[in-house]
């Protein structure tokens, strides 16, 4: 799909250079194409993980991001207790 609307862009541009209007069209169709791949949430990354653009909007990504604070802080607290009381016991 993507070769296809490259081939179609090239064209209309290739076009432009006998009427201007084709020159507009392609800028149509990339404008369009682009705002669709923006809205579906694409995006890609080099390592495979979540990109931002996966995510519906600010709001959801900073959502789960305290989600994801919350859960980790919690969790590291815990490990420090333990490390605490080892410490605690060792020393005395």
């Amino acid at each position: 799909m993507f070769l296809l609307l490259l081939i179609v862009i090239a064209v209309l541009f290739g076009l432009g250079f006998l009427n201007p209007i084709w020159w507009v069209a392609g800028a149509v169709l990339v404008y369009g194409a682009t705002r669709h791949a923006r809205d579906r949430g694409g995006g890609r990354t080099h390592d495979g993980g979540a990109d931002l653009g996966d995510y519906r909007d600010y709001r959801d990504y900073r959502d789960r991001r305290e989600r994801w604070d919350r859960r980790y802080s919690r969790h590291n607290r815990a490990r420090r207790r333990r490390e605490d009381r080892r410490d605690h016991e060792h020393h005395e």
